[in-house]
C-alpha cells in the first residue's frame, strides 16, 4: 500500500478564527509539505461556480478539434494544446503528457486577451468572474504566508500580485485526460510527468472520484493525494488543493517548498476514487506582476533557513539568478514547450 501524503487541512473562513494562528499553520506547511488543503467554503470561490467551471470546461474539451487548434497555444502561454504536446518531465518520459489543456491568461476590462472557441465564447463573462475569485484566495494566502512570516509590511507578496500593478503570467488551466481504455499507454507512460509548479501558488480544483494525483515525500517515495481526506466527506465541495510553486520557494530562500508532482495511471485512489474514467481538473497559477523583483524577503525566518543537507525536492532552479517574476516564468516555460521557441532562445534561458 502507498503511503499517505499527509497533507494539513486549513480552514481560513470560518468565522472567529485567529487569523494570526491560521497564518503560522499556512507557514509551516508550506515549509514542511509544499502542498495544503483549504476547505472550500464558498467564500472565496462560489460553490456553485466550481461547478458551472467545471461544466464549462467539459463543453471545452468537447467541442471538435479544429475548433481548439485555432486557438493553439502560444508564446504567452495562453491557448489549447493537444494530447502529447506538453512534456513536463523530458528527462523521463518518452511521449509527451496525456492530457488536453486549455490556458486562460488575464483579462483586460472584461475581456480575453486571446482568441477563444466559439464553443466558450458566451461564458467569456463567467471565466472572467471565476478568475476574479481564484486571484482573491490567492491574495488572502499570500497576506497570511506574510504575516505568518512576521513580514514587514505582512503585504509582501500579496502586494507584487496586484493586477493594478501590470501584466503578470497568472493563467486558469482546464485539463482533461481521456479515459484509460481509449489511450495506447505504456505501463511507464503518466498522464502529467512528474513536475514542480512555476509561479507562486497554485489552486487545484477537482472532482470526486476521480484518482491519479501523486507527491513526492520527504522519504522520496510517491504518495497519492485524495480529493476528498479524511475529515471532509461531509464538506459541500472537496477542499481546494493548494501547492506552492518554484517562485515562491525561490524567493524564500528554499523555506517553501516546491513539492513535484505527478498524475499517472493506476493510481492508488482513496476509497471510491478511480483513475480509469476521465479526469477533469482545473488550476489556477498565481504569479506576480512581470516586472516585480524577486528582492529578498524581509523576514529573519527567511534569512536564516538552511536546507538539510541532501533535502530531496529542493527547489533545483534557487541557484540561477533570477531579476524578476518573467524572467522566471519564460525559463521554466521554454523547458516545457521547447518546439514554440527557437535554439537560440532555449539557451539563452539558461
Amino acid at each position: 500500500m502507498a503511503p499517505k501524503a499527509n497533507i494539513p487541512i486549513i480552514d481560513i473562513a470560518s468565522p472567529g478564527i485567529d487569523r494570526a494562528s491560521v497564518a503560522r499553520q499556512l507557514v509551516d506547511a508550506a515549509a514542511e509539505h509544499g502542498f495544503i488543503y483549504i476547505r472550500s467554503s464558498g467564500q472565496y470561490v462560489a460553490l456553485g461556480d466550481i461547478d458551472k467551471a467545471f461544466d464549462l470546461s467539459k463543453k471545452l474539451f468537447k467541442a471538435p478539434v479544429e475548433e481548439k487548434a485555432a486557438c493553439s497555444i502560444q508564446k504567452n502561454n495562453r491557448g489549447w494544446s493537444g494530447m502529447h504536446s506538453e512534456t513536463l518531465d523530458p528527462k523521463n518520459q518518452k511521449v509527451g503528457d496525456y492530457k488536453e489543456a486549455f490556458n486562460f491568461g488575464e483579462f483586460k476590462d472584461g475581456k480575453a486577451q486571446q482568441p477563444l472557441p466559439p464553443t466558450i465564447q458566451p461564458d467569456e463573462p463567467f471565466i472572467n468572474s471565476f478568475r476574479d475569485q481564484c486571484h482573491a484566495l490567492c491574495l488572502e494566502l499570500l497576506e497570511l504566508l506574510g504575516i505568518g512570516l512576521d513580514v514587514d509590511p505582512p503585504s509582501f507578496f500579496s502586494s507584487a500580485h496586484l493586477r493594478s500593478k501590470g501584466d503578470s503570467g497568472t493563467i486558469l488551466r482546464m485539463l482533461y485526460y481521456p479515459p484509460t481504455s481509449s489511450t495506447a499507454a505504456s505501463t511507464e507512460d503518466v498522464r502529467a510527468g512528474a513536475h514542480s509548479d512555476y509561479g507562486s501558488l497554485t489552486l487545484l480544483f477537482r472532482l470526486r472520484g476521480q484518482a491519479g494525483l501523486e507527491i513526492l515525500t520527504r522519504d522520496n517515495v510517491w504518495a497519492p493525494v485524495p480529493v476528498t481526506p479524511p475529515g471532509t466527506e461531509s464538506d459541500p465541495s472537496p477542499p481546494i488543493l493548494v501547492n506552492i510553486g518554484d517562485l515562491l520557494s525561490y524567493w524564500t530562500n528554499g523555506l517553501f517548498r516546491s513539492t513535484v508532482h505527478r498524475v499517472v495511471f493506476g493510481g492508488e485512489g482513496a476509497d471510491g476514487e478511480t483513475d480509469t474514467g476521465p479526469r477533469y481538473s482545473m488550476a489556477f497559477f498565481c504569479h506576480p506582476v512581470g516586472s516585480v523583483a524577486l528582492d529578498p524577503v524581509p523576514s529573519e525566518r527567511v534569512k536564516g533557513f538552511v536546507a538539510p543537507e541532501g533535502t530531496p525536492n529542493a527547489n533545483p532552479y534557487a541557484e540561477r539568478k533570477v531579476l524578476t517574476a518573467d524572467e522566471h516564468l519564460f525559463m521554466r516555460l521554454r523547458e516545457s514547450y521547447k518546439g514554440l521557441y527557437k535554439e537560440e532562445e532555449v539557451a539563452a534561458s539558461s
